[in-house]
């Protein structure tokens, strides 16, 4: 299985041709190529999949998403 997390833009710059950013996912913060999501800007959401943002979708979206991913690993916890 596959699976994309959002993360929040906080820088966009261009290295060697290619639009890269920074992405805060709750503290941590990755280098990630932005290139398959043009429209992504500094603020915008993103799904990051493998180092590659690979969808834009808005604040709503990614709170949604990373609520599901906290109760996932949650229950995960209580498993263990």
């Amino acid at each position: 299985m596959c699976l994309g997390i959002p993360g929040k833009i906080i820088e966009v710059r261009e290295i060697d041709l290619t639009k890269m950013g920074k992405v805060d996912f709750n503290g941590v913060e990755l280098e990630v190529c932005l290139e398959a999501t043009p429209e992504a800007k500094v603020d915008d959401y993103v799904i990051v999949h493998a180092g590659f943002a690979i969808s834009v979708l808005n604040e709503a979206e990614a709170n949604e998403t990373l609520s599901i991913l906290n109760e996932i690993d949650e229950i995960n916890r209580q498993k263990n």
